[in-house]
């Protein structure tokens, strides 16, 4: 009924079938490559002390005072 133009149709569904696969996997790889090359971003003040207070390391004071003064920090530094 259809003769082979319905086989055509097939052929090129997997051809982007494979096309959609081999595209993701050199995204996936270019990625890859970005973040081993250049890293992660160094983390910062606030994010090691953030870190340290879920840790339980802080009290809840001792953090609010650590954070204005990493807040403040700038602000002395500036006139310098």
């Amino acid at each position: 009924m259809y003769g082979n133009g319905g086989f055509g149709w097939i052929w090129l569904l997997w051809i982007g079938i494979v096309f959609l696969m081999f595209s993701s996997f050199g995204n996936w790889g270019y990625t890859y490559r970005m973040h081993r090359r250049f890293g992660a971003a160094p983390k910062g003040a606030l994010d090691i002390l953030d870190e340290r207070y879920a840790r339980g390391e802080i009290a809840r004071d001792e953090y609010g005072r650590m954070k204005s003064e990493i807040a403040r920090a700038p602000e002395r530094n500036s006139g310098q």
